[in-house]
């Protein structure tokens, strides 16, 4: 993969990657930037989310589950020092629909988790990533009730 980032002026820049959908970067007043754009640590953790959500929303619709909304939040705290990386993170699915069943979410996290998230994976390997889920049933009229929690840990084979 090939991206480009092109300074504008200040601390702001305009990243293009391969599919062309340009994105602007700058940084905090108190460094030089001007706040009006993203920083490049955030679109980490939102590439970290988007790309697993793309593959336990496609999933769960695979398993042909009732979902009318998901959500993926991360939580990555940050070193104090420089270089100020991500430390840890922890990743929240939360999954609301009908009658959602807790093993197709729970497999659909795994699988992401192991087989199909680079950025899950590649991250992975730099800092520790926990997996929370909290599934809702959908009761009509903007009403949820949550109907499992907990956390997804991979089985030792062991």
């Amino acid at each position: 993969m090939k991206a480009t980032v092109n300074w504008q002026e200040n601390m702001t820049f305009i990243g293009t990657p391969p599919s062309g959908f340009k994105v602007m970067m700058d940084s905090d007043p108190a460094v030089g930037g001007t706040n009006s754009g993203i920083r490049p640590m955030e679109m980490i953790a939102l590439g970290l989310a988007g790309c697993t959500a793309m593959d336990v929303i496609s999933i769960l619709k695979k398993k042909r589950q009732d979902v009318n909304q998901f959500e993926v939040r991360v939580d990555a705290p940050r070193s104090p020092e420089y270089p100020k990386v991500f430390t840890s993170a922890v990743i929240t699915y939360v999954v609301t629909g009908i009658e959602i069943e807790e093993a197709a979410v729970l497999r659909a996290i795994e699988l992401s988790a192991t087989k199909y998230c680079p950025a899950q994976i590649m991250l992975g390997q730099a800092f520790p990533i926990d997996m929370q889920y909290e599934i809702y049933e959908d009761e009509g009229e903007g009403n949820r009730r949550l109907t499992y929690q907990g956390i997804w840990q991979e089985m030792s084979l062991e």
